[in-house]
C-alpha cells in the first residue's frame, strides 16, 4: 500500500464498521444472539482466508495468552450482543451513538484500573461525551424503548471499554489478526447454545445480511485497518475511524428513513468531535499501549 490507498483503505474500513447496526437491523428474523453467533462463524472464516494471504506467522499461544483470549471473547460477546439489543429496540442511530462513548467509559476504568492519571484532554472527552448523551437521550424516561435502547448501547461501550483494556493488557504478544480470529472464535462457541434452537428460522436473505456483517464489517474491516497502520499514522486512522458513526446514521436515514432530530444530530456531532479531538491531542503526547481490536 502507498499512503492514497491506504487512506482509501482506512475509509473503507470505517464505512464498513458503521454498516454494522444496519446489516443487523436488516436481519429481522435473526435474534441478536443468531446475529452475534453468525458474524462471528463468517469473521473467523474471513480473517482466516486474510491470515493465510498474507502469509503472516502466528505467533505460540501461552496459557496465559489463552486466559487473555477467553476474557476478551466473552467481552466481544457482550458488546455485540447488547449493541444488536439496542439496535432492535431503539434504532441505528442511537445505538451507534450510544455505543461510540467507549473512549469515555476507557479514560474512566483506566483510572481506576491502571492507577494512571487523567489527562486534561481525557478529562474534556469525558464531560463532551457525557453532554453528547444528554442530548442525545429521546426521553429521560426508563419505559421508553428509546431510552432503553441507549441503556444497552452504554452497556455495548463500557464491554467495548473493557476488551480494549484487556487486549492492551496483552498487546504486542500476538499479531492483531491471530487475536481477533481467536476472539471471534470463543465469540461464536459462547452464543453457539443460545442460537443453534433458532437457526432453522432464520431466512436465507437474513444469512446473507449475517454474512456480509462477519465478512465485510468485521474480517474485512478488520484487516484492512491493520494493513493501512503500516502506512497511515495512528493520529490520521483515529480520525478516519471518528467517521464510523456517520456513515451508520446516514446510511441508516436512507434505508430505514431514520431521521434524527436536531437535538440528536447536535449530541452525535459532539461526541464525535470529541473522540476526534482527543485522540488527535493523545498522539502528540507519550503514547500508552494500544489497545484496539474488533469493533
Amino acid at each position: 500500500m502507498n499512503h492514497r490507498t491506504a487512506l482509501g483503505a482506512l475509509h473503507i474500513g470505517a464505512l464498513f464498521f458503521g454498516l454494522t447496526g444496519v446489516f443487523g437491523k436488516l436481519a429481522t428474523s435473526a435474534s441478536p444472539s443468531i446475529i452475534v453467533f453468525g458474524r462471528a462463524a463468517f469473521a473467523v472464516l474471513a480473517l482466516g482466508l486474510f491470515a493465510s494471504l498474507a502469509r503472516q506467522a502466528w505467533a505460540p499461544l501461552r496459557g496465559q495468552d489463552l486466559r487473555r483470549l477467553l476474557l476478551g471473547g466473552v467481552l466481544l460477546a457482550g458488546h455485540w450482543v447488547s449493541f444488536f439489543i439496542a439496535v432492535k429496540v431503539a434504532g441505528v442511530a442511537i445505538a451507534t451513538l450510544g455505543f461510540a462513548s467507549f473512549p469515555a467509559f476507557t479514560v474512566i476504568l483506566e483510572g481506576i484500573l491502571f492507577r494512571e492519571r487523567i489527562r486534561r484532554n481525557e478529562a474534556l472527552l469525558v464531560v463532551l461525551v457525557s453532554i453528547g448523551l444528554v442530548l442525545v437521550t429521546p426521553a429521560f424516561d426508563l419505559a421508553s424503548a428509546a431510552t432503553g435502547g441507549l441503556l444497552w448501547a452504554l452497556l455495548s461501550g463500557l464491554l467495548f471499554s473493557l476488551l480494549s483494556l484487556t487486549n492492551r493488557a496483552g498487546s504486542g504478544r500476538l499479531p492483531a489478526v491471530q487475536a481477533a480470529l481467536w476472539q471471534n472464535l470463543v465469540v461464536g462457541l459462547c452464543l453457539l447454545p443460545f442460537a443453534a434452537p433458532g437457526l432453522g428460522a432464520v431466512t436465507p436473505q437474513d444469512w446473507l445480511w449475517i454474512a456480509l456483517l462477519g465478512v465485510f464489517c468485521t474480517g474485512v474491516a478488520h484487516s484492512l485497518f491493520v494493513a493501512s497502520l503500516a502506512v497511515i499514522k495512528a493520529r490520521t486512522a483515529a480520525v478516519v475511524f471518528g467517521m464510523e458513526p456517520v456513515y451508520g446514521i446516514a446510511v441508516a436515514w436512507v434505508v430505514f428513513a431514520e431521521t434524527p432530530t436536531l437535538r440528536m444530530l447536535a449530541g452525535g456531532a459532539l461526541i464525535i468531535f470529541a473522540i476526534v479531538l482527543s485522540s488527535r491531542l493523545a498522539a502528540e503526547q507519550p503514547p500508552r499501549q494500544a489497545v484496539a481490536e474488533g469493533a
